[in-house]
């Protein structure tokens, strides 16, 4: 059985074009659209153009970070999945925040608050989760990890680490110990924005060594879907920027400011 997963930092239903510029007060404030000759910056609630990108997508597991709370049920419903959530930061005041953030989601950014989220479609979705939380970090800022041991004894971890290196490998060590602990000698995806590179930090040789975790993505990528006890057929890579693009009014809407990683992996540990 071969199991396809994604790991996608949604930017909190953003989109982000390559032009820097497109960026403006005017839109910010005003909620004004701006284009180029290529792309499209658009300050307004992006959930149907993320859930219609994430739907057509091929994934048997999808794992999630800077997911707005209020869009996960909505998400679920798209995929024709089941879903799992830890909150992350900023949750507090939720209801106000999640208006706010309907009308006007540049001016508010990360302040609408976030959320860590597996969703899980296919044989794999057609029953609940067992499900459990890890709070890794709770200052400066609440870092998750959410966890579930879903059908054919497959588990599945999804954490968004934090921006300072010498904390994520902290929280990433953490994450790994804890969730193969839970796992209890099952096949085990670790995934997430862990905000490490490969080429620069050798927590991921000592996942390796340490827990037989392999392989991260590419030697500059922070979005990573770590197997153990499981083949890779496909090793983990970035989708194209053009991949995760709408046509809007003959421009491109470039959904969030991470690209979508990819990963297939089979039942076995053999290479």
């Amino acid at each position: 059985m071969e199991i396809e997963a994604i790991t996608w930092n949604l930017f909190h239903g953003r989109d982000s074009p390559p032009n820097p510029a497109l960026f403006t007060w005017r839109s910010r404030l005003l909620r004004k659209s701006e284009r180029d000759a290529t792309h499209v910056q658009l300050n307004r609630d992006l959930l149907s153009e993320f859930a219609g990108l994430l739907a057509a997508a091929r994934w048997d597991l999808a794992l999630l970070q800077e997911c707005p709370p209020r869009w996960v049920a909505a998400l679920a419903n798209a995929g024709d999945a089941v879903a799992q959530r830890s909150l992350t930061s900023r949750n507090w005041l939720a209801s106000v925040r999640s208006a706010l953030a309907r009308r006007n989601p540049d001016l508010l950014g990360s302040w609408e608050g976030g959320s860590n989220v597996i969703l899980a479609r296919g044989a794999l979705g057609r029953a609940k989760p067992d499900e459990r939380q890890l709070v890794l970090r709770r200052l400066p800022e609440r870092r998750t990890m959410v966890f579930g041991r879903h059908r054919f004894g497959l588990c599945v971890a999804n954490l968004h680490a934090s921006a300072i290196s010498a904390r994520a490998e902290e929280e990433v060590r953490r994450a790994a110990e804890v969730a193969i602990r839970w796992a209890g000698g099952l096949p085990l995806v670790l995934g997430g924005d862990f905000n490490l590179r490969p080429d620069r930090s050798a927590v991921f040789d000592e996942l390796e060594r340490r827990f037989g975790f392999r392989a991260p993505t590419s030697p500059g990528s922070i979005d990573h879907l770590l197997a153990r006890d499981l083949s890779i057929v496909d090793p983990p890579a970035s989708w194209a920027a053009e991949a995760r693009e709408i046509a809007d009014d003959g421009r491109a809407l470039r959904l969030s400011d991470h690209a979508p990683v990819a990963a297939r992996f089979r039942f076995g540990t053999a290479a």
